[in-house]
Order: C-alpha cells, then sequence, then structure tokens
C-alpha cells in the first residue's frame, strides 16, 4: 500500500545579496515539518526556490553590466549554500527560469485566455519596483508604497488582465465554508473584511516595459508578470501542463503552503483564484506566519539591520540557531529577535537543560555502574510520575506540530526535560551510592534517566537534527528500534547492558557580557557603524546556576566560635577556633573590621567544612566562616536558635 502523502512548501525567494535570519525562519519551520512527517512515515515533497524574473533584477543587471540571467545564478548559488548550511531537506529546488517552468506557464496563461478569463487592456497605476506590486492611488500612503514605504512610479502601458473579480464570490464561499484554509484565523478575517468584500479589481498579468520575464507565447511583446509566473511554480514543479504528471497527480493539494503575512494576500486570494479558473483543488492550507523582527522593527538591507544567519550559525552552531527560531516565537506572530534572548535561550535551555541533563547522566552510569546501562528492576518514588509525564509528551508534540504550532511543542518537550533534571534532584543517585544496599535502587534511577532521555531526543529530531545523533553515540544507541518516532511512545526500550561514553558538551555556556558586545558590533545598523552609537543594552551577566548535586557537595555545619583573637599586622583577620560537634577547627576570618574577638564568641555560625584548608599569614585555615556583606556593613551568618555544634545545615 501507497504511504501517506504530505507536501509542504514555501515561497520562492526573490533573489537578493542576502538573505537574513527572517527568510530563514520560513525554511526551518517548514523543513521541521518536513522531517516529522517523515519521521511519522509519510511521502513528503518539500518545496522551495527562487523567483528570478522582474523588472527589478534587469535593472540590478544592467546597472552590473551583465545579463539578469548571470545576476541571479550567482546568488541562487548562495541561497543554496544557506539552505545547506541551515541542513534544509528540501526534496524539490524550483527556479523560474528553469525550461520545464516556462513552458508550462505559457500554457497555463494560454488556456486561461482561451477560455476567457485573460483579456487584453491597458493599465495605468502606480507601480512598486521592489515589492512588484500595483498600486491605486488611494492605496498609497503619503504617496508611497503601502508595504516597503518606497517610491512608486506611475506607469501607463498595455497589459493582459485576469478576471480576479469574476472569483469574489466563489472565494468568500470557500474561505466561509472551509475554516481551515487561511491560518491563522486573524488572517482570514484580514482577506474577507479588508480585501474579498469591498470588491476585487482584475489584475495586471503581463507588462512590456521590461522583457527579464516569460514571453507571453502568442504577444511576444509581453511577458508574463509576476502573479502567473512565481504563483504557478507549486503546480509547475510537480509536472503541471507537462507530458509527466504523476507527481502532481500525487501530490496536490498541497497539505500546506507556508508564507510571510505580508504575502498571504497573493496566496489566498489571487493564488485560489488562478486555481478555480483552471479548474484544479485549492491548497488545504496557507498559513501566513509573522515576521522575525528586530527591536528597532522589520529586518530590511535597506535599514541596514539585517542579521546574517550563517555568522550565527557559525558562532553558536546549527541547532542552537534552529532551536532558538521555532522555540522563541509562537508560529504565527510576530516575534522579536534581540542578541540577548538568543544567547539567554542556548544558556538556560540548551546548556543548563538539555546538555547539562545528558552530561550529569552519561557521568554518573560511568561513575556507578561502569559505563553499562543497568537493568531495571525495583521501581520507587517519583518514578511514575516521570514516567507518566514523558510518555504523554509524544502525543503532545504530535497534536501540536500537526497545527504547525512548534514553539508549543517544544514547550512540552521542555517540560519533560525539566521532571527528568527534577527526578535526579529527587533521587539523589549520589546519596543511594553510598550505600550498596540501594544498588538496584540507584541502577533503577540510572534506567529512567537513560530512558528519559532516549525519548527526548526522539521527539526533537525535527527541530534539532544533529544534537539527536550526538546523544545516540554517547548513550550507545545504533539501530532504529530505539531511536524510531515510533519507539518513543513505548517505556522500556532502551536496551540493558548498553556501554555508555561521555562525550564533548553538547551546548557549553556562554560568557553573555562578552558575547553581547562581540554581537553588538557584528549586528550594528549602517547607522550605528557611522556614528559609532550602539543600541546594544547593557547586560548583567547571569551567575551559572547549580544543581542539587552540585549543593550536595558543600558541607555546612553548625560550628560554635570558642576562642578569637586578632592576626597580627593583618587589619581584617580574626583567628578563629571553632568547635564543630566533637573536633576542634582553626579558621581565619576577614571579620576583624566588624567584629572584635569579644564580640564573636559564643556565637554559633555557619561552617563550610569540607573545603580545602589554606594558609592565610602562616595560619592554616580549616574552612569558611559564611558572611552577608554589601559596601557598608558585614554580618555573620548565624543560627536563630540554640542548636548543638556540628549539626548539619541542608
Amino acid at each position: 500500500m501507497d504511504r501517506k502523502t504530505f507536501y509542504i512548501t514555501t515561497p520562492i525567494y526573490y533573489p537578493s545579496d542576502k538573505l537574513h535570519i527572517g527568510h530563514s525562519y520560513t525554511t526551518v519551520a517548514a523543513d521541521a515539518m518536513a522531517r516529522y512527517k517523515r519521521l511519522r512515515g509519510y511521502d513528503v515533497m518539500f518545496l522551495t526556490g527562487t523567483d528570478e524574473h522582474g523588472q527589478k533584477i534587469q535593472r540590478v543587471a544592467e546597472e552590473k553590466g551583465i545579463t539578469p540571467k548571470e545576476h541571479v545564478d550567482e546568488i541562487v548559488e548562495g541561497i543554496k549554500k544557506l539552505w545547506k548550511l541551515m541542513d534544509i531537506t528540501n526534496d524539490s529546488f524550483i527556479r523560474t527560469t528553469d525550461n520545464f517552468h516556462k513552458e508550462a506557464v505559457q500554457k497555463i496563461f494560454k488556456k486561461l485566455y482561451d477560455q476567457g478569463d485573460i483579456y487584453k487592456s491597458e493599465y495605468e497605476g502606480w507601480y512598486c519596483t521592489p515589492c512588484e506590486s500595483f498600486w491605486t492611488k488611494t492605496q498609497l500612503e503619503d504617496g508611497k508604497c503601502p508595504d516597503c514605504k518606497r517610491t512608486v512610479e506611475l506607469t501607463k502601458e498595455e497589459s493582459y488582465f485576469f478576471k480576479l473579480s469574476k472569483y469574489q464570490d466563489r472565494l468568500i464561499k470557500y474561505i466561509e465554508q472551509n475554516p481551515e484554509f487561511i491560518q491563522p484565523n486573524s488572517r482570514q478575517n484580514e482577506m474577507i473584511n479588508n480585501f474579498l468584500r469591498p470588491g476585487l479589481e482584475d489584475l495586471c498579468v503581463s507588462r512590456t516595459t521590461f522583457n527579464w520575464g516569460i514571453p507571453v507565447s502568442f504577444d511576444d511583446k509581453h511577458v508574463v508578470y509576476v502573479w502567473i509566473d512565481a504563483l504557478s511554480n507549486y503546480i509547475t514543479a510537480l509536472g503541471f501542463m507537462s507530458e509527466e504528471q504523476v507527481a502532481y497527480s500525487k501530490y496536490w493539494p498541497a497539505d500546506v503552503q507556508l508564507v510571510g503575512k505580508e504575502i498571504v494576500r497573493f496566496h489566498t486570494i489571487i493564488w485560489p483564484a488562478m486555481l478555480m479558473a483552471l479548474g484544479q483543488p485549492l491548497p488545504k492550507q496557507v498559513f501566513g506566519h509573522g515576521w522575525l523582527l528586530l527591536e528597532g522593527g522589520k529586518m530590511s538591507k535597506s535599514k541596514g539591520n539585517v542579521i546574517d544567519p550563517v555568522i550565527l550559525v557559525e558562532k553558536y552552531g546549527l541547532d542552537s540557531i534552529r532551536y532558538f527560531l521555532l522555540r522563541e516565537v509562537p508560529f504565527g506572530s510576530d516575534g522579536v529577535f534581540s542578541n540577548e534572548a538568543l544567547i539567554n535561550r542556548i544558556n538556560s535551555d540548551l546548556a543548563n537543560d538539555l546538555g547539562n541533563l545528558v552530561s550529569r547522566t552519561v557521568a554518573m552510569i560511568e561513575k556507578y555502574f561502569a559505563g553499562t546501562i543497568p537493568s531495571q528492576k525495583q521501581s520507587g518514588e517519583f518514578d511514575e510520575q516521570l514516567k507518566q509525564i514523558v510518555m504523554d509528551t509524544p502525543k503532545k508534540v504530535e497534536e501540536l506540530l500537526d497545527k504547525l504550532q512548534f514553539s508549543t511543542a517544544l514547550t512540552e518537550i521542555w517540560k519533560a526535560i525539566s521532571r527528568t533534571n527534577k527526578y535526579i534532584d529527587e533521587t539523589m543517585p549520589w546519596e543511594l551510592s553510598k550505600d550498596e544496599a540501594n544498588n538496584e535502587r540507584l541502577a533503577a534511577v540510572m534506567y529512567n534517566l537513560a530512558e528519559s532521555i532516549r525519548i527526548i531526543s526522539i521527539l526533537i529530531q525535527p527541530f534539532m537534527p544533529k544534537t539527536p545523533i550526538e546523544i545516540w553515540r554517547q548513550f550507545g544507541l545504533n539501530d532504529e528500534s530505539t531511536t524510531s518516532w515510533k519507539s518513543a511512545k513505548s517505556w522500556g526500550v532502551y536496551p540493558q547492558g548498553t556501554i555508555v561514553k561521555k562525550g564533548e558538551t553538547l551546548f557549553p555556556r556562554i560568557d553573555i557580557k562578552k558575547e553581547m558586545e562581540e554581537l553588538c558590533k557584528i549586528t550594528a545598523t549602517e547607522e550605528e557603524k557611522k556614528t559609532s552609537k550602539s543600541s546594544c543594552k547593557e547586560i548583567k551577566e547571569e551567575k551559572e546556576q547549580i544543581t542539587i548535586e552540585d549543593f550536595a557537595k558543600i558541607d555546612l555545619r553548625v560550628a560554635k566560635v570558642i576562642e578569637a583573637q586578632k592576626v597580627e599586622k593583618a587589619d581584617k583577620l580574626l583567628k578563629l577556633k571553632l568547635e564543630v560537634g566533637e573536633e576542634i577547627r582553626q579558621v581565619v576570618a576577614g571579620i576583624a573590621k566588624n567584629y572584635s574577638p569579644e564580640e564573636i564568641i559564643g556565637k554559633y555560625v555557619i561552617l563550610v567544612a569540607n573545603l580545602k584548608p589554606v594558609t592565610l599569614r602562616g595560619i592554616e585555615s580549616q574552612g569558611m566562616v559564611l558572611a552577608a556583606s554589601n559596601d557598608k556593613e558585614l554580618v555573620v551568618a548565624t543560627v536563630d536558635k540554640m542548636i548543638e555544634s556540628g549539626t548539619k545545615v541542608k
């Protein structure tokens, strides 16, 4: 039986000298969805590509003294390299200069003309070259393009028109009867209320003022304008209007077409109207996601505030950037990219949570069981709760990814990671290891940790393709039976006796203050570079968090001060004798400016009892007394009730 198919597309990108992180956002999201569906067993077709015709490209090429094709060839090569760097697994890459696409577009145009959906007339209106959009005078904002705010040109020329107005009522009815067609719902309301109900005008679909485009087959003065050319790629890539239409029959209609919110109008009004005219089914869903903004507004080459994904991937690794893009912003909403948010995500979610969990678990299995995964023979407190949360996660992730809710799906996975980290703190393996009678319980704890990490590693695959492979390497997993998506829905799959081997840290912590300074230089706008001014915020470095396991290494004891005297030629130091249970300790403390020997004698202080001895002014100090201080005063930490010296502080 044939596998169920899934067809996902991104917009075809207009060749520009630099694709910024916002372009990567769409493509990474589509790639995550494609990977997820493949893991679920679907036959996936993932399409991306480039829209290479138009007046803007012709003008740039002329200025450079080269042909338009030479100009776009160079840029497209860079785009393909970027997708390779981002580990994008597209199944097809279409260029609108491909011969098969050009031939199909000419046939589509001719069919629509022959059936009366395209007619010749004359167009006069305001044209924005960068956006390749026509506007009426009333649509302009302060005489400029309402989308990009740049200058427009008054254009008058003979053109062919598509009868878009003819399909207005059919479109409204279709959208209302198919509420999942346009997502999120806010985009659907916008299309109906702002564009469809006020009325559609027929659409200019050819140009004569430039020739860099697909010639109209029956009128070579005209080239096919962007809408019929670019939008048709989603079906011409599958062989539509060619002799070989197997792929079209197999994959169309598309399951989801991802687009930025600025082009939702074209994909949910013009594109479905074209398909209706061609008698073809409409895509099942068009999802208009929000923008990834900078704090100063939308990324734009003209503003000089473009964030280069190549730099970010080279600095922080592919999976860190993919994770940030998909976690930081709920898909569909606008979100803000900031250097601070990126570094905090890496340090908090990836280094502290996931990376630390993997590192601690492997280290403990190596320490307590010589690197061999033990058997799970004994269950205990906290086990069922951990198992329940981890086992509920795959279903939640599937439900959310089926709705393109990447950020929320990752949130659910991180809940499982957080619960697994908490399980370590609850079960305290370092305490269990102190008594051989606890060996079976310790073995069960280690197994549960390894099994939780196995399931988590499978679930992060669509988002972070490289990290699971490294986790599997450290945990000795190299068989599909333990790493398939299906296996994530079963507990107890981890093979007992598997050898683990600690590897490099998955996500090293970043010095945020130092890194912010460097990133500010890299991502400064052109204006900031010219004026040497920076809009970067002063960042206070976060103190690295420790685990309960780290804290358990510190032996804090209540100690009674039984003797005290000043250290000669040292204004700040007192030599203390402390009673710690039955033991007497000598400690040198820098408290002489705040406490006289008489004041401190008799107090019950807190001693760090397992601190390595040091020599201060020739006197051995066997520990450290805790104190709190600010710029004005210092106060020794004491207990507020009488308690035996030597009592452990927990």
